[in-house]
């Protein structure tokens, strides 16, 4: 048993490791090549444009998502806004109280309704793209405020005829709202510059983020248009869209400024969502991947990219054996050269380090004392959602399949306790959150016996796991005492 924990945890940290370095390399072709200009728009390349906008439920945010695109820069007689409301509530009345005046102004609107919600945002999207009059799909989800330049600065780039999609990057509404939006913006700047460059800069295979990007339409066609056997229909169809050979452009200097999630319940949705259609995207699209005449550099890295959430079940299993290795540790002192060559795996820590200090400095305006504060705390929250997300994960490998849950958004930008009387979301305590408090009584007790064989190399480890698995479990409960009362 003992030599079963000792190679669990060394595979499973050398594949954590490896993930690192992977994201190293990306560091190293963010860094070394500059960003070009931005292309000019030119008057005499006008093509139409249909903007999809996928709705369900979104009450708060549908009267700033509608004066945002309704104010967009490009001309009218070439431009069509699809509504494509899945709603049940009072959205759907909003949307038209609003349509009259919206039509008046010279634009054309239209609000599609499904009788059935059948494939979620996917099946909205290829709803609208049957009936869509453009030669060109720009879409944003509800959070989003689309710039007024948005078209005019993005659609030159498809003048190459290669071109199938034009990605931007999101920036933060709300970053600063509470601790909880400020570490999922860390993440995401981290994504949205050196992740999303490093691999345009490669030439490597990227991915649309569901939202904030144009595509062309001949080109979700030819890759068989939106398919809802993931939840990741975004990822899904970049895949296959670039298999065919469609090129994609990623613009890190255009932002398109959105709302992050303000509860812990939200982010768990979210990432629940992305994780798990990643991995039901790995079944559907790896055999692709590996089978195609890709060349063998860029295979990699979209084998890498494929696989990259999959890094949550080799963290949580190095966690949940590090505490039996304590012991191990302690009653086999000549195994002591063998965990002495743990320390290469600090290599791994360095990098992602590294990784994500190049995505800070590109931010922030004093990136050493941001670094310092945030960085450890960022992990200690990425350690709390392993179990989370690795469940998400065994999930879609699994194939099973479960609904579209939307992320709710609520419109505020200011740190005001205004949503909580919100309709979306009602706090309540799940059986996860029980194994979640148990994992912080596990780790804790792998604190103390840091303490107990004075044994401190895990001791950063666990004291993260910890406070991390502390945070969600006591954030579940004392929310939904608030609720109850």
């Amino acid at each position: 048993m003992e030599w079963f924990i000792l190679i669990l945890y060394f595979f499973s940290m050398s594949i954590v490791c490896l993930f690192s370095l992977v994201q190293l390399n990306l560091t190293w072709h963010y860094a070394r090549k500059e960003n070009p200009a931005l292309l000019n728009y030119e008057p005499s390349y006008l093509p139409f444009i249909t903007l999809q906008l996928p709705l369900y439920n979104e009450k708060y945010v549908i009267n700033r998502l509608l004066d945002a695109v309704t104010s967009l820069d490009y001309p009218y007689t070439h431009l069509e806004i699809q509504i494509l409301d899945d709603s049940i509530d009072e959205t759907v009345t909003m949307i038209d109280a609003r349509l009259n005046s919206i039509k008046n102004k010279g634009i054309n609107i239209v609000h599609l309704r499904r009788k059935d919600r059948i494939g979620y945002k996917a099946g909205a999207l290829q709803h609208g793209l049957m009936l869509s009059k453009g030669e060109f799909i720009a879409i944003f989800d509800a959070d989003f405020i689309p710039q007024k330049k948005f078209l005019k600065t993005v659609i030159p780039y498809f003048k190459n005829d290669q071109t199938a999609m034009v990605q931007t990057r999101w920036s933060h509404l709300n970053e600063n709202f509470n601790l909880l939006t400020q570490m999922q913006a860390f993440g995401l700047n981290a994504h949205f510059s050196i992740e999303q460059s490093g691999r345009r800069k490669a030439n490597s295979f990227i991915n649309f983020n569901g939202t904030a990007g144009i595509w062309r339409k001949k080109s979700i066609l030819d890759a068989g248009g939106w398919q809802h056997d993931t939840l990741t229909e975004d990822l899904d169809l970049s895949y296959r869209a670039q298999l065919n050979g469609w090129k994609f452009e990623y613009l890190e200097s255009v932002e398109s400024p959105a709302e992050l999630p303000i509860t812990l319940q939200a982010v768990k949705t979210q990432q629940f969502r992305w994780n798990k259609g990643t991995a039901e995207t790995i079944r559907k699209n790896m055999g692709k991947v590996i089978r195609s005449d890709v060349k063998f550099n860029h295979k990699l890295r979209a084998i890498s990219h494929l696989l990259n959430s999959t890094v949550f079940l080799f963290i949580f299993t190095a966690a949940l054996v590090s505490v039996p290795l304590i012991f191990i540790k302690n009653e086999y002192p000549q195994l002591k050269t063998i965990f002495d060559l743990g320390l290469i795996f600090l290599v791994g820590f360095i990098s992602i380090s590294i990784f994500y200090w190049f995505a800070i400095r590109a931010f922030q305006k004093k990136p050493l004392s941001y670094f310092c504060i945030y960085f450890p705390l960022y992990l200690t929250f990425s350690l709390s959602l392993s179990l989370h997300n690795s469940l998400a994960l065994l999930e879609g490998f699994l194939n099973i399949k479960t609904d579209f849950v939307r992320t709710p958004k609520f419109g505020i930008q200011k740190n005001t306790d205004n949503w909580k009387s919100n309709s979306y979301v009602k706090p309540k305590i799940s059986f996860l959150n029980f194994i979640e408090g148990l994992c912080m009584l596990y780790f804790a007790w792998g604190l103390d016996l840091s303490f107990t064989f004075e044994d401190y190399g895990f001791l950063p480890f666990h004291a993260m796991l910890t406070l991390g698995f502390g945070y969600l479990f006591f954030n579940a409960i004392i929310n939904s005492l608030k609720n109850v009362a």
